[in-house]
């Protein structure tokens, strides 16, 4: 039984510390959710069991696999093998190899040699890493714990304990993980936040001081204000790291938590539940919703939840907690619509709109930009003004905040002139998306025109659409609605807007947000 460590789906060659080890993997591992880097030789960042059932050492059915650590190499190529479709990585630092593991007799020696080294597993590290700390688990994590009088004070200690080891094997660090901790009560308390504490021994001592403050278990209430206040920049949050909220629940909540779940979401926070005894049958009569795990956590794919039968003897379920927080591309929920689309605008130059409107159309521009967190790892805009002519504005590599983006649509000189829709539809998908399109954001053409177009339009508007670009048409005064609909993305009714008069554009821009953000999370469900 000594021979081989049990690993989760998720467990990435950089997660183990030895050179060559062997593991065991779990059974029913679902294969769509693998990340696999390379193939033979897989980056370090691949999943093990993954890496495993690629290269045909196991089935899905699970098994034990040695692994090899090798060194980092460039251009990982991308197989398809077994169900599992390796991805491209131009480079990495480290790699592993994966083979069967040799008959047990021989396994059992090899591990007592291993032992028989000093330290095995931790390398003597430099003092100077210690205080980077784990530099591979890049995360901001809340742990929300709970105060209530379901947990009582003895539980309550054994919860504080539980937390103080995953945030030590976290390798808290300055350019490692950062955590905080809000109590949730009665009424949530944010005990520390994320940018008090740098070093493991720090956080270690702040739990060790925390106070039980008893009363109802709102979860609820204290998961929606750690979303909402928790992550400001000001409070230590960094960004372009992922963002966490771990909440321990004794039992049961006394709130709801649907609505709290859907704030999370929304502020970018991946939620994960640790539900310690779980209501029995008995006690379900007392549970305000059931389902109230499903509701929380940021996708109801397993990942996200976590349970642990009581609080004594919790030391097994440590690393494998540590491991979810740690596994950077399974957060699913760090990606917004306000952080992770391209939106371009497509602007009518033409001699019947007049100055003084067209002011208003980048007015209209402006606002949907507002709403969007503009940066080099975030959203994008660019702009393009077309007549018969086109011409870029800007594109979307030239301004990474939102107010040099501002700047620049209110720089926009009026050009009048025709109408050659069509042709601009194609000039953005050609010069301004194809740059873009194998990027990680989604793409977005918002299309403003005051009258018919001189070319076909549904053709081009198709072409983009083919592409991977949702398109929104805006129509204002003499624009045709056969035209605005031949643009629009389906369904077209959601994609399509019209108003008589230019000052009716400023109505529209919430609606045009909202169609935004879901198409977003329409297309990563």
């Amino acid at each position: 039984s000594l021979a081989s460590t049990a690993i989760t789906c998720f467990t990435r060659g950089l997660d183990l510390r030895k050179e060559t080890e062997d593991v065991l993997c779990p059974a029913n591992c679902p294969l769509w959710q693998f990340y696999v880097f390379g193939d033979g030789v897989y980056a370090s960042l691949s999943s093990i069991c993954g890496a495993a059932i690629h290269s045909g050492v196991i089935t899905s059915a699970g098994g034990a696999v040695r692994v090899q650590t090798l060194p980092g190499q460039e251009n990982y190529p991308a197989v398809n093998a077994n169900g599992i479709q390796s991805q491209v990585l131009a480079r990495w630092a480290s790699s592993f190899s994966v083979t069967r593991t040799q008959n047990t007799a021989l396994e059992a020696v090899g591990r007592s040699v291993s032992t028989a080294r000093p330290s095995t597993g931790k390398r003597p590290k430099k003092p100077l890493d210690k205080k980077a700390g784990n530099k591979d688990c890049k995360a901001d994590i809340a742990f929300l714990i709970d105060g209530s009088y379901n947990i009582g004070q003895r539980r309550f200690n054994l919860q504080k304990n539980f937390v103080g080891k995953v945030a030590v094997m976290l390798g808290i660090g300055t350019e490692g993980p950062h955590v905080g901790v809000v109590q949730a009560s009665e009424h949530p308390k944010i005990e520390f936040y994320l940018k008090n504490f740098t070093a493991a021994k720090e956080v270690l001592f702040a739990i060790k001081e925390l106070v039980f403050r008893g009363g109802n278990s709102n979860t609820g209430k204290a998961l929606k204000h750690t979303a909402q206040k928790f992550f400001s920049l000001e409070n230590g949050a960094r960004k372009g790291i992922p963002k966490i909220i771990v909440v321990f629940l004794d039992g049961w909540p006394s709130d709801d938590l649907e609505e709290a779940g859907i704030v999370a979401r929304e502020f970018g926070v991946n939620v994960f539940i640790v539900s310690v005894a779980k209501p029995t049958t008995e006690e379900l009569g007392m549970v305000q919703d059931i389902g109230f795990v499903d509701k929380a956590v940021c996708r109801n794919n397993g990942f996200f939840s976590y349970q642990m039968p009581t609080w004594f003897g919790t030391t097994k379920y440590v690393k494998p907690l540590v491991q979810k927080l740690c596994s950077h591309e399974q957060m699913l929920c760090s990606k917004t619509c306000y952080n992770s689309v391209n939106i371009g605008f497509l602007v009518d130059g033409s001699s019947s709109i007049g100055d003084s409107n067209f002011r208003l159309v980048l007015e209209f521009i402006s606002n949907i930009a507002k709403a969007f967190e503009i940066s080099d790892i975030g959203s994008k805009i660019a702009a393009v003004q077309f007549t018969y002519d086109q011409r870029t504005e800007f594109s979307f590599t030239d301004y990474t905040t939102k107010e040099k983006v501002l700047s620049a649509i209110r720089n926009i000189r009026y050009m009048s002139g025709g109408t050659a829709t069509g042709d601009a539809i194609s000039f953005t998908t050609r010069n301004v998306f194809g740059p873009v399109k194998d990027g990680p954001n989604k793409n977005f053409l918002v299309v403003l025109t005051d009258g018919q177009s001189y070319d076909d339009v549904r053709g081009p508007a198709a072409a983009a659409q083919k592409a991977g670009i949702t398109v929104f048409s805006v129509g204002v005064a003499w624009a045709p609605l056969d035209d605005l609909k031949d643009m629009a993305s389906e369904p077209r009714e959601s994609h399509t807007f019209f108003t008589r008069e230019f000052t009716g554009l400023e109505q529209m821009v919430p609606d045009i947000i909202r169609g935004i953000c879901k198409d977003f999370l329409d297309s990563k469900q």
